[in-house]
């Protein structure tokens, strides 16, 4: 009776969210309490419950997703994203114009939230297939495809972190793994897939045609690189340098310095000296940049929340540790089990951060019980939350409409792309499973 109460409330919050369009973070809050219901959490402890839930996942989240929102935006909002964007496009060249795109959807993707960088980037594209008279997918979709993998595998991104924090995982370990995952995924899925794309007539509207930038006005390229960068090669330097150093006090330095949310301080701290007041932006601006950041994310920030009342009333419940007893019975590695009952979450309800932090919340015990490495836990639901991405996804309609093409050609190059992006992660992860066991 237990996994039946599990399952059905599984599958109200998917037609919720899916097919009544009921707002996740809602969503999440009317099921778990319900479902607390009826696994006999006492009606007087089930607010308890919701708000020990939104505390325990929010308490070491918000500041990183809040700070990484904040630089996002800046990178965008001063330029040096369009910098970046430019400069990559003139060291790789007309005839590795697909290469130089995907490196630039890399780099621009890992600070940048993935509907602020797409939309960010979709007029780079269209500048170039006017320029060159390039097909318009064979372009767009390798820088899209980075835009994508970074969004799934990598910090700071709110899914990764999410589940880093979750799983009690190593935000540093994560970020490797995910780096070296993430790079095949790339390749794979962007301009090699690509290649069979050129058939494929695009009809963006008028509207992206893109109108030239003053580029004196743009911040330089290495401060662009680095500040956007920054968060990236400080997590990798201290995360190395834990297993390099000796010394208590010069240990307890480097974890505080290395902790995520204090990279993240030290981050913004920098991109606002040298891509705010030291490119002459008032104080006044880069608070309303901040602001406005913090509005993007306020709705991903809830449905975290949300996430985390689902968890906490499995564990109050008692369930959790009988869903991870039998989980441990079925033959079927917890890491392909992951992918798998991500994959067919996001297939159902169409968003890769609600289906992997759904399938992180189901999933948990069994991280607790197997001994499977947290760190690569949260890799293979983050690859299987890139799956299926079909007609209930908000990013398929984004690429459909941007580069004007029909619902078949897009599911034979969006969503063919997710996949292969999705399937070699789980391989990655997987191989490196083999590797550091």
């Amino acid at each position: 009776m237990t996994f039946f109460i599990i399952l059905l409330s599984l599958a109200c919050l998917i037609v919720l969210i899916s097919y009544f369009k009921v707002n996740a973070f809602l969503s999440f809050l009317l099921v778990s309490i319900a479902t607390g219901l009826a696994l006999g959490i006492p009606s007087d402890s089930i607010i308890t419950s919701v708000e020990k839930g939104i505390g325990g996942i929010m308490g070491s989240l918000t500041l990183i997703l809040v700070l990484g929102a904040m630089l996002g935006k800046l990178v965008a909002e001063s330029g040096a994203a369009d910098r970046i964007a430019a400069v990559m496009v003139r060291v790789f060249g007309e005839k590795y114009m697909r290469w130089g795109l995907t490196v630039t959807g890399f780099i621009v993707g890992i600070p940048l939230f993935y509907g602020v960088g797409f939309v960010l980037l979709v007029p780079l594209i269209f500048s170039i297939v006017y320029k060159y008279k390039l097909p318009a997918v064979y372009i767009g979709l390798p820088m899209l495809a980075a835009l994508s993998v970074t969004h799934g595998f990598i910090p700071p991104h709110p899914s990764p972190v999410a589940l880093v924090t979750l799983f009690h995982a190593d935000m540093g370990l994560t970020l490797i793994y995910g780096l070296m995952i993430a790079i095949p995924a790339i390749v794979l899925g962007g301009p090699i897939f690509s290649k069979t794309l050129t058939g494929i007539q695009a009809a963006p509207s008028a509207l992206f045609q893109p109108k030239e930038t003053g580029q004196a006005q743009l911040p330089g390229t290495a401060n662009s690189f680095i500040t956007a960068l920054f968060p990236v090669f400080a997590l990798i330097l201290f995360t190395v340098l834990t297993y390099t150093v000796s010394g208590v006090g010069t240990l307890k330095l480097i974890h505080f310095l290395g902790n995520p949310s204090m990279v993240m301080i030290l981050a913004l701290l920098l991109a606002t000296y040298t891509l705010g007041i030291g490119q002459g932006k008032s104080m006044v601006w880069l608070m309303k940049v901040y602001e406005e950041a913090v509005k993007d994310i306020a709705m991903i920030l809830l449905i975290i929340a949300g996430s985390g009342i689902f968890k906490q009333v499995m564990e109050d419940s008692g369930v959790s540790m009988q869903i991870a007893v039998s989980l441990q019975e079925l033959n079927i590695h917890p890491l392909i089990l992951a992918w798998v009952i991500t994959a067919v979450i996001r297939g159902c309800v169409g968003s890769a951060t609600v289906a992997a932090l759904t399938a992180g919340g189901v999933l948990l015990p069994l991280v607790t019980s197997s001994g499977v490495d947290p760190n690569l836990m949260a890799l293979s639901i983050g690859a299987g939350s890139l799956m299926f991405s079909h007609v209930n996804d908000s990013g398929f309609w984004l690429f459909k409409e941007y580069f004007g093409i029909s619902v078949k050609d897009t599911f034979r190059s969006w969503s063919m792309m997710e996949a292969i992006v999705s399937l070699t992660g789980l391989t990655g992860v997987l191989l490196l499973q083999l590797i550091i066991q």
